[in-house]
């Protein structure tokens, strides 16, 4: 296989320009409407309460999708890396991947509130759309070493992360002004009816979250493939596919040797399991347990989004000051408390039922509505730090003649188990016919990722 150059041969040797610096910065605010406005804030709880009309067996299927999307990325993540590095060239991997997002993306409009038997077709979509970004993200992450020299990677990734919440941040904003409706009243956030003539009775303003994103994308991702350098080519694709599964069989045997790396993969694969469950599941459980609709969700996802803006460019320049692995232990605390808080909510009260409260009126009226909002925004001051730095965490530990591939097992060991977490919530949700229950599992998601993340070690800085 053809040995890839250090980051900071790369940088110092070809500095990459301004132009493809953003070009790649983009592709993050490219993707995240994708996972803010459908896996999360505006169709995720559309599709449990209106497409399904049990909001606890909604968010059952919702996690049984979102866990075999997670075992297809698991399984196809490694060999794509090695193959990435073997073939050379990142593009085109990027570009076939996000065909599958868009299709995906697309095929959501399809969800017909109460038409039931459209179910599997939009969890297939929904499945397809998110195996295609995560493993476009996969590629786009690999390019990262080469753009600037090491020490300013946490910089970069915090930028990249911060401009995804932009991105995911305005086209939230975009669909709360003018597609979102109240389902009490037709209207959107600014009282008025869904633009372009969307109908509000068949709910296509929460619909078009899906043909956006795909929009969205396609518009966003372009200056990447104009201006950021690819890799030159490699080998043929057919060889490079051979020698790419082979080399999955010695990156794993190059692991053993590296026990630190792989301590830290095994963390990484725990508490992004237990991340991923919490924000696929989010809007949906204030939807059946808060009695939310789109634009309460949107509202609440637009104040999560600006906190994370803040803590991704903060956690960005912690990660280069204090270290990456610190940052990360911070955020998993606060998101083990925030979980906590979170389980412990009711409609009327508060600390696992030890505080009733009474009903209030307005936005967010109720103490315990404010509470989930405050918890809220906690997630999304430390989810993108726990995010970009683990990435960085990883550009830091892993050979630099063979990053590409264990960007490939980083993806890997983020998503091996992200089946465990939503499939868990959904079993038992399913059995205890409680979406609080389904919200307990992610517990011990994040007490034992940040165990086993504090005994990894960082090179000297």
């Amino acid at each position: 296989m053809t040995a890839m150059p250090s980051a900071s041969a790369v940088s110092s040797a070809r500095p990459a320009s301004r132009a493809a610096v953003v070009g790649w910065v983009l592709f993050d605010p490219a993707c995240q409407p994708f996972f803010s406005l459908v896996t999360t804030f505006i169709f995720a709880p559309y599709f449990a309460s209106a497409v399904v009309s049990d909001p606890a067996r909604g968010q059952e299927l919702w996690g049984f999708a979102t866990g075999m999307a997670g075992l297809m990325i698991a399984l196809a993540s490694p060999i794509l890396g090695a193959v990435a590095d073997a073939a050379g060239r990142r593009k085109p991997w990027i570009a076939a991947c996000g065909a599958a997002l868009v299709l995906g993306s697309a095929t959501l409009w399809f969800a017909l509130p109460g038409e039931e038997s459209r179910v599997p077709l939009i969890l297939a979509a929904f499945a397809l759309a998110t195996i295609g970004a995560e493993c476009a993200i996969t590629f786009n992450n690999a390019m990262m070493p080469g753009l600037v020299p090491p020490e300013r990677l946490g910089r970069l990734s915090g930028i990249g992360w911060a401009a995804g919440y932009v991105g995911g941040l305005v086209a939230l904003a975009l669909v709360l002004a003018f597609f979102a409706t109240d389902a009490r009243t037709g209207l959107t956030l600014l009282g008025q009816p869904p633009a372009f003539g969307l109908s509000a009775a068949l709910r296509e303003g929460d619909r078009i979250s899906g043909p956006l994103c795909a929009v969205w994308f396609l518009v966003l991702v372009t200056p990447m493939f104009l201006f950021t350098p690819d890799r030159p080519r490699g080998l043929p694709l057919d060889v490079a596919i051979r020698g790419g599964l082979r080399d999955v069989a010695a990156l794993l045997r190059r692991l053993k040797g590296q026990p630190n790396l792989a301590r830290f993969l095994i963390a990484n694969m725990i508490y992004t399991d237990g991340l991923v469950g919490l924000f696929s599941l989010g809007g949906i459980y204030a939807a059946g347990t808060l009695g939310w609709g789109s634009v309460q969700i949107g509202i609440f996802g637009i104040l999560i989004l600006i906190a994370g803006i803040a803590g991704a460019l903060i956690g960005g320049w912690l990660d280069d000051r204090i270290g990456g692995r610190r940052v990360v232990l911070i955020a998993l605390a606060c998101l083990f408390v925030a979980a906590l808080g979170v389980l412990s909510l009711a409609r009327d009260s508060l600390l696992f039922g030890l505080i009733p409260t009474a009903p209030g009126t307005g936005l967010f009226g109720t103490l315990p509505e404010k509470f989930y909002l405050g918890l809220g925004l906690l997630i999304g001051l430390v989810a993108g730090p726990l995010q970009a730095a683990s990435r960085t965490v990883l550009a830091r530990l892993a050979p630099p003649e063979h990053l590409g591939e264990f960007f490939g097992l980083f993806a890997l060991s983020g998503r091996l188990t992200s089946f465990a977490a939503p499939t868990l919530v959904a079993i038992v949700t399913g059995l205890a016919a409680s979406q609080r229950a389904g919200v307990a599992v992610l517990l011990g998601f994040f007490l034992l990722g940040g165990l086993l993340l504090a005994g990894v070690r960082e090179p000297a800085r």
